[in-house]
């Protein structure tokens, strides 16, 4: 295996496992919304998409038609902003940066 392939092993693995943990923390929070009672500040949702849960956030917000409202419109630009982010780092990684084979430590 090689380091490159090794690199976006990691960060796919890092990307899917954030997303899944963004998808569940917005069906948590669309729950606690219909049931009033605490939820989770809005502060944790966005810093959890734009690190790397911006898969997961965008497919909850369509499934749970969660923060979809237009006074929720940063939601939207934010999922989308780390979704073009996170997916032109893997392009990025994948295409252009060449990663030598051996490092030296």
């Amino acid at each position: 295996m090689s380091l490159k392939t090794l690199i976006l092993a990691v960060y796919g693995g890092y990307l899917v496992l954030l997303s899944l943990i963004t998808l569940c923390s917005y069906w948590a929070d669309k729950v606690k919304a219909q049931n009033n009672s605490w939820r989770i500040p809005e502060k944790a949702l966005l810093l959890m998409s734009i690190i790397g849960g911006a898969y997961g956030g965008f497919v909850a917000m369509l499934i749970f038609r969660h923060k979809t409202k237009s006074e929720h419109w940063y939601f939207r630009a934010i999922n989308i902003l780390g979704i073009i982010l996170h997916t032109a780092l893997i392009i990025c990684v994948a295409l252009v940066f060449p990663i030598p084979e051996t490092i030296l430590f």
